[in-house]
């Protein structure tokens, strides 16, 4: 992290807190202070997309087969999504940050980054500003959000988790490498279960453990995504921030600690990774045309299948029966019954916007992602 410039830049995370929830307990105070699931059914159809913090102490979260939420809080209240109402709160929020930079990268409706190296209102404090930001929300349109502020996207993500809800957080330069040395593995954003069990079983449970190996021996051990490792655990992140990024594909996959031999263990694991996808697409307020499956061999042969529809997709039981049925017609057309899968993952394309999609009676279609 030698080059000055990038150790200059001032880049806030900023996140809604539970905003879904969040929404709906603004707009109904009789959901105020109760456990709040908004999207499925009590009756287990569909999955959660949002959870209030009552209902988060249920155990309950986002990508949660309804049914499951239920069973943990039978008194929780069940709403169904009103996206066109999230996109219009997501407006006012991204206007209050037009405010200060021009440099705003929307990341979902709930959260964005933000540089604010030269911002504006010459304000020139980067957390003077993060403060002014979540004061306007709450203030405006009573909401609150979390936000963290560094010199680098990826650790201004971390640094808004770690005071939430309704908190900030800076790390600044000289302290990047010590927290991160402290972070248990499983807090660094892009390793996910499966990679922070393998890394575990290596003996690996923080930043500090995980900065002890070389760049080779993660790339050794992690293909590519070894030399992601090696950076994040450093706090290397060169990444700028880009205004009116368009989403092209949304995936979600995972190498798995032991490799999968039957189509039972790959079915269990595409049912966790299509719910992963799907809470993505709620996020995003996306439907896509294309799913595409993609399944990596214990000898690290990779083959990618997709199938379209005439009609955009986005619920769970589409995702999850297609990816499925990809899987199956691989093996059996590639005679592939013997060999070990090393990893699998599912992603959408050839995306529409869900709020655009939102007139039903003319879509001649009722939304099923919840």
């Amino acid at each position: 992290m030698a080059d000055e410039n990038l150790n200059s830049r001032k880049i806030i995370h900023i996140d809604m807190d539970a905003f879904f929830a969040s929404v709906e307990q603004r707009d109904h105070p009789e959901y105020r202070g109760k456990p709040l699931v908004v999207g499925g059914q009590p009756d287990g159809r569909g999955v959660v997309a949002a959870a209030s913090y009552e209902a988060r102490e249920y155990g309950i979260h986002s990508a949660m087969p309804s049914r499951t939420a239920y069973q943990r809080c039978p008194q929780a209240i069940f709403v169904k999504p009103r996206f066109d109402a999230y996109k219009e709160v997501s407006q006012k929020i991204r206007e209050i940050f037009h405010r200060y930079t021009d440099l705003v990268e929307p990341l979902s409706l709930d959260e964005a980054y933000l540089d604010v190296t030269q911002d504006k209102l010459n304000i020139g404090s980067a957390l003077k500003i993060a403060e002014q930001i979540r004061s306007a929300i709450k203030e405006e349109l009573h909401l609150t959000a979390s936000a963290g502020i560094s010199i680098n996207k990826f650790v201004a993500k971390i640094a808004s988790d770690i005071n939430k809800p309704d908190g900030m957080k800076f790390i600044g330069p000289s302290s990047i490498e010590a927290f991160m040395e402290k972070l248990p593995i499983e807090k660094f954003h892009g390793i996910g279960k499966v990679t922070a069990a393998k890394m575990k079983s290596m003996g690996i449970y923080t930043g500090a453990d995980l900065k002890n190996l070389t760049e080779d021996q993660l790339t050794w051990r992690f293909g590519k995504s070894g030399r992601f490792y090696f950076q994040i655990v450093r706090g290397i992140d060169n990444r700028e921030v880009r205004p009116h990024r368009e989403t092209k594909s949304l995936a979600a996959e995972d190498t798995f600690a032991h490799d999968l031999s039957t189509l039972e263990e790959m079915d269990t694991e595409l049912d966790r990774i299509a719910e992963l996808v799907c809470d993505r697409l709620a996020k995003k307020n996306l439907k896509g045309r294309t799913i595409t499956l993609k399944v990596k061999y214990h000898d690290f042969k990779q083959i990618t299948r997709n199938k379209s529809f005439t009609t955009p997709v986005s619920d769970l039981e589409t995702i999850r029966s297609t990816a499925k049925q990809l899987l199956a017609n691989t093996f059996a057309g590639d005679q592939q019954q013997d060999q070990q899968v090393r990893l699998l993952g599912i992603s959408l394309s050839n995306f529409v916007d869900l709020t655009d999609q939102l007139d039903e009676a003319r879509a001649g279609e009722q939304l099923r992602l919840f």
